[in-house]
């Protein structure tokens, strides 16, 4: 049943296991979705999303299987609901109903019947149709003192359309959101701190407990090192050219980073196209902010981790070539691939972020560059999930 939606959420990437799809299956079984498309809508939701960053791939799924489906709501049953929940209010005007008189139902249900077949669309204001504003006795908004509030927001009858108007865009982490985003992924670079040096001086809370049941009982107390802020990193960021474009990507990376407050040591450091002799200080790339590459590495460990951020897009003589450096100032005695293998030796722990959608890698213009970087450094997208990724890998040293 509605196998055909399980393959629609694969395909727009949601993690969808069969488990928690026959999961779905059984409360379908059970009639908790009250039969109503509307109702299979969040049923499907809660039961097979994990993550709301998940929501805005579900919508799309959503939207495109059944486009075009309605669901058939009985409105009168809504009214009759809503109005077992309605409170009286607590004065009428002179010729309004009175607040305490008890609604008939069956009065109310010809009533309503009355308007909705003679209302043809939405009505806002006025006493007589069922609409918002107004002195109507029912509707929402209005100043009718015994009137009934039917609703308080619209009521969307196609459950496509509340998955249309995608309301999750902004929480997905496949795409740039926010500086937000970055400094999360960022803080997760804090899994790398040191416990192995400096006093045991941190009770343990969990070793504490479970060694006192071993010991029969008899309290014996754990003690841990703490955790200690021992992560250096160096954040290498491509400037000008055709990283123009991504200028709000970058500067929502450098916000991020330079936020942080939980490294113990954070350096920023720029360069056009690729690395060569020598990299500067400061996104404006003149002489006067320029420091030898020499001089920085012999600064940095090889503790340090190493995020360099660009599209990775050149002419291949920038790579590959002396001289090859497009910097009117500049000329390279090494070639670029010279310069990234030698800092992929020095900082063993490094990644490569790319603006461009790594689906767009293998044909994007500088698809050849792009190949060249990928065989010195990891690469991933510079997204928050990317760069999520991209710390996991920081874990490791890059071969």
């Amino acid at each position: 049943m509605f196998i055909n939606f399980f393959h629609q959420l694969k395909s727009e990437g949601v993690p969808v296991s069969l488990n928690e799809w026959m999961t779905l299956m059984e409360a379908l079984a059970k009639g908790l979705s009250f039969s109503s498309l509307t109702g299979f809508y969040y049923l499907a939701r809660a039961v097979l999303i994990k993550s709301e960053a998940h929501y805005d791939r579900y919508d799309l799924a959503f939207a495109k299987h059944f486009q075009g489906l309605e669901t058939t709501d009985d409105i009168i049953k809504q009214a009759l609901d809503w109005l077992a929940d309605s409170l009286p209010p607590l004065h009428v005007p002179p010729g309004e109903r009175s607040p305490f008189t008890p609604w008939d139902l069956d009065e109310l249900r010809r009533q309503l019947e009355d308007r909705l077949k003679n209302q043809d669309g939405e009505h806002h204001g006025g006493s007589q149709w069922i609409g918002t504003g107004g002195r109507s006795p029912f509707g929402h908004s209005g100043y009718h003192k015994a009137g009934v509030r039917i609703g308080g927001t619209s009521v969307n009858r196609s459950a496509v359309k509340v998955a249309a108007e995608r309301h999750y865009q902004e929480f997905r982490d496949d795409q740039i959101t926010g500086v937000r985003n970055f400094e999360v992924a960022l803080r997760k670079l804090r899994q790398f701190s040191s416990r192995t040096e400096g006093p045991k001086d941190e009770l343990d809370l969990d070793g504490t407990i479970d060694a006192t049941c071993k010991n029969a009982g008899k309290l014996k107390l754990i003690w841990e090192r703490p955790r200690r802020n021992t992560m250096k990193v160096i954040l290498l960021m491509d400037s000008g050219g055709s990283m123009n474009k991504y200028m709000q990507i970058c500067s929502r990376l450098f916000t991020a980073a330079h936020r942080a407050t939980h490294f113990k040591d954070m350096r920023f450091y720029y360069f056009h196209n690729c690395i060569y002799d020598r990299i500067y200080t400061s996104p404006a790339l003149i002489p006067r902010n320029a420091v030898k590459t020499d001089d920085v590495l012999s600064s940095l460990n090889a503790d340090y981790r190493l995020i360099i951020a660009g599209d990775a897009s050149m002419a291949p003589s920038e790579l590959t070539m002396r001289g090859g450096a497009i910097d009117w100032d500049m000329y390279n005695e090494q070639p670029g691939l010279f310069w990234l293998e030698r800092l992929a030796r020095h900082l063993p722990f490094s990644v490569w972020l790319n603006p461009i959608p790594s689906d767009r890698w293998a044909t994007a213009e500088g698809y050849y560059s792009i190949a060249l970087i990928q065989r010195v450094f990891p690469m991933y997208e510079l997204t928050p999930e990317g760069l999520e990724q991209a710390l996991k890998k920081l874990k490791t040293k890059t071969k």
